[in-house]
């Protein structure tokens, strides 16, 4: 089996395929059941956020998977194959590994070094591990990647360039609207995102801070943790008409404010000054006719990829991509070394057997042997075949390790006539799943 990656991102395509490509939570686990369905895949985990759809699965046919994953991809996302296939990346094996360690590091990001990919990638993995399609390859890759994460955010300053995406788009409206402190907030949502926006805001001090969300008992509780109001999702048109501010990421599919509805805003405006909307939603929630209206500063994610191209990289970025570097070189040769474990063990117990035969033969050639030179017979003979087997079984798990090594299992395999059926069995005692073969 290997790893295969298939995804699009703001690298890869423009924000309004990400828009109309985005997973809804059923569309993901949809997404991943489907892909364990398919023949090339064993297991599956779906990484989805703002600004990335990617579907990591272990599959054992490369063609056949890039193939199969782009169809499913585009099934679940409603977007044509025709249309979706130029926008796709595909990453293999090592490939793919240091993808997803450059992600989790943050250096695929939007805003470079940010921070909450972290929990966005704990979430994928959750969500695979819930619904049963990630399995040791992918919970083992996933888990690499929070440390490596982790490590790269302790171990240097990327964080002084990493603003998450959230601090980002409020400095981008902070540059027409002047400071935070004082204004009149609105969150729409109470999500991740928006209660780490709603966490900001009433960081900078505005002077009041108000979070709608269709379920309202959500909003109350983020609202009483900060010292803001909660407000039913209905009363979102009257409040935006008293808002400075306004942040929406909702997990909505469809537009949560169109144009006109933040047209009657600024006709009933109670407040001064503009309108600042900041929509990270993808899909997006605003209306991106809202741009035209006079009284109205919208930044979407549009916006923000625009600008975050201009963005400064950290001096810690090439420490970020050293660390990167090492942990999946580290990974590979750990992952090498463990698919030849299979065959190793199934070699032993192969010996392990002609020598209990061969003692068995034994007992009938010399019956009268007493307890003590029976026993000492049997550890010889084990001893002698432990001495034996040794030293090539410890260096071809170091061979198998280093790039390449992968042949020196079917070499083990066929120089001592093992059976096929033994070592999958070994491997699938190994991995828990009676329906699994790795080696």
């Amino acid at each position: 089996m290997s790893l295969l990656v298939v995804g699009l991102s703001h690298r890869s395509a423009p924000v309004s395929v990400l828009e109309r490509a985005a997973l809804s939570a059923d569309a993901k686990a949809k997404l991943l059941q489907d892909t364990l369905a398919a023949e090339p895949a064993a297991e599956a985990v779906v990484l989805g956020t703002c600004n990335r759809i990617e579907l990591y699965a272990d599959v054992d046919k490369f063609h056949a998977g890039v193939a199969e994953l782009s169809t499913l991809l585009a099934l679940h996302s409603g977007v044509g194959l025709e249309e979706l296939t130029p926008h796709l990346y595909v990453h293999y094996e090592d490939r793919a590994v240091h993808h997803l360690f450059s992600v989790a590091c943050g250096l695929d990001s939007m805003v470079v070094g940010e921070g909450q990919i972290l929990g966005q990638i704990k979430d994928a993995l959750g969500l695979g591990q819930e619904l049963h399609t990630a399995g040791r390859t992918l919970n083992d890759l996933f888990q690499q990647a929070l440390r490596v994460g982790k490590r790269a955010h302790s171990e240097t300053g990327v964080d002084k360039a990493g603003q998450s995406l959230v601090t980002f788009g409020l400095d981008q409206l902070t540059r027409h609207i002047g400071e935070l402190p004082g204004k009149r907030a609105l969150v729409v949502g109470a999500g991740s995102m928006s209660s780490l926006a709603a966490t900001t805001l009433a960081r900078a001090g505005v002077a009041e801070l108000v979070i709608a969300n269709r379920t309202v008992d959500r909003a109350e509780r983020l609202a009483a943790s900060l010292g803001g109001r909660a407000v039913p999702f209905a009363d979102v048109s009257r409040e935006l008409a008293a808002a400075d501010v306004v942040v929406s990421c909702t997990g909505a599919t469809g537009l949560v404010l169109d144009r006109e509805a933040v047209a009657e805003a600024i006709r009933q405006r109670t407040a001064t000054g503009p309108l600042s909307l900041l929509d990270l939603a993808m899909p997006r929630d605003i209306d991106g006719a809202a741009h035209d209206l006079d009284g109205v500063h919208l930044v979407d994610i549009e916006d923000l990829a625009a600008a975050s191209a201009d963005a400064p990289m950290a001096a810690d970025v090439d420490a970020v991509r050293r660390i990167v570097s090492a942990e999946v070189a580290a990974f590979g040769a750990a992952q090498r070394a463990e698919r030849i474990t299979p065959t190793v063990v199934a070699l032993r117990t192969m010996a392990a057997d002609v020598v209990s035969s061969e003692l068995a033969r034994l007992d009938g050639r010399l019956p009268d042997l007493d307890d003590k030179q029976r026993a000492e017979i049997t550890q010889t003979v084990r001893r002698v075949v432990d001495k034996l087997l040794h030293a090539p079984t410890v260096r071809v798990k170091q061979l198998a390790g280093e790039p390449g090594g992968a042949g020196y299992a079917d070499a083990l395999r066929e120089l001592f006539d093992l059976d096929p059926q033994a070592v999958a069995a070994v491997s699938r005692a190994d991995t828990g799943d009676p329906n699994r073969e790795r080696a």
